[in-house]
Formats: C-alpha cells, sequence, structure tokens
C-alpha cells in the first residue's frame, strides 16, 4: 500500500510539473523534451546538427558531437537566417527546420542518383540567382510534392508534370547544375525544409495566375513566395 501511495504521488508530481508549464503528459512531449539540444548536449545527434551546420556555411568548428559555444552561435545564425526564435537551443522547430529527428537519420539512399541529379538541375533552373536557402526551399517543395496525394510519387513524375516548373517548359532543366545546387538537392531530400511544408512557390513579380496569390503562405525567401 505504501509503495503504491508513492508510486501515485511521484505520478501527480510529475503532472503537475508539467502542467506547470502549461503541457500535458503525452508521449509527445516527452519526445519534444528529448529533442532538445544545447550547450552540454553530446552525442550523435549533435555531430548530425554539426555537420548539416557545416554543410550550409553556418559553422566551423570540429564535428565532435559536443554542444560547445561555437555550435550555440551557428544555431544562433541558421536560426535567424531562417526567421526562428534566435536562442542557440536546437528545440523542435530548429531541428524540424533542420530535417532532424529522433531516433531516425535521413538519408538520400531511397533515391537514385540520376534522382539527385534530377533535382539538383530543377533547383539550378529555378532558383539559382537565390541565397542557398533559397535553393534548398524549391529542391523541398518537390519532395513535399512527393509526399502530397495531390501530386505524382516520384520524382521525374512531379518535376515533368505538365506546367508544373518553368524550368521544364523552357528547357533550362537541362543546364549543367552547380555544386551550390547539388548540395541544396541532397538537403532537400535529406529533409531540410525551410519552407515549413509548403507544395507551392512562385515570384509575385511575375506570376500571372490569380490562384496562386489565393493560397496560404508560408514563408517569403529572397524573390519566391511559398504556400500551401
Amino acid at each position: 500500500m505504501k509503495k503504491t501511495l508513492k508510486l501515485f504521488a511521484v505520478f501527480i508530481a510529475a503532472a503537475i510539473a508539467v502542467f506547470a508549464v502549461g503541457g500535458i503528459i503525452t508521449p509527445t512531449t516527452y519526445s519534444a523534451y528529448a529533442l532538445v539540444l544545447k550547450q552540454g548536449s553530446t552525442g550523435a545527434t549533435v555531430k548530425t546538427l554539426q555537420q548539416k551546420l557545416k554543410n550550409w556555411g553556418y559553422y566551423t568548428g570540429a564535428v565532435d558531437g559536443i554542444y560547445g559555444s561555437k555550435t550555440a552561435e551557428a544555431v544562433k545564425y541558421f536560426q535567424r537566417r531562417n526567421g526562428l526564435a534566435v536562442d542557440g537551443i536546437a528545440g523542435p522547430k530548429t531541428l524540424a527546420a533542420m530535417g532532424i529527428s529522433s531516433g531516425s537519420s535521413t538519408t538520400t539512399s531511397s533515391y537514385s542518383n540520376s534522382d539527385v541529379n534530377l533535382l539538383a538541375r530543377l533547383i539550378y533552373g529555378e532558383a539559382r540567382g537565390e541565397s542557398y536557402v533559397g535553393q534548398v526551399a524549391v529542391g523541398a517543395v518537390v519532395m513535399n510534392r512527393i509526399k502530397s496525394s495531390s501530386f505524382p510519387n516520384t520524382m521525374s513524375g512531379v518535376i515533368y508534370q505538365r506546367y508544373a516548373f518553368t524550368a521544364v517548359d523552357d528547357g533550362q532543366i537541362n543546364l549543367t547544375p552547380n555544386e551550390s545546387a547539388k548540395k541544396a538537392a541532397q538537403d532537400a531530400m535529406n529533409g531540410w525544409d525551410p519552407t515549413y511544408g509548403a507544395i507551392y512557390y512562385y515570384n509575385p513579380k511575375t506570376a500571372t495566375s490569380s490562384w496562386i496569390f489565393s493560397r496560404q503562405t508560408t514563408v517569403t525567401i529572397g524573390n519566391h513566395v511559398f504556400a500551401k
């Protein structure tokens, strides 16, 4: 009986602690807390974070799996550039924006080299004048379409869908992509989505369809507005 009461008291204390910060005890809550990385954190996920930041030019330190001050500053830089709360802490939103999730490591292994090259060519044709984040964003739209039931479920199916992309219509899809476009394709395929789930994008200065303006905007990056 005493043991049962003790366990019940522990549960109540935990519930009060969670409700005090406006939460509810659910598996999702625990998962979210487990995803928070900050100064002092160590491990494989910190290494993944550091490597991504290094690949994208935000981080110049060692990829050692130790979340130190340099890593925190790099995270702040990433957050600032991507419209996130700038606190140097890699919480659920920051990690999601970087394509990092708990219990799994993202990879392009399910796609062929021709898929990677095709996406890089599209990015180059559509967004070579945009920032690196803007290039990844175009790739993310393609990846989001593949996942959506409203579009084809293959890379070539989405990219070559009739009237989907200007670069296909005007032949720029056939240009040779540069290294930036190739890296952007890899990052988009690895789960980085700066668009927050967008399946459309357009340049408001050149768009002629009134329909596209009715879509819900998720973010504006450079010359492109991204929407759902």
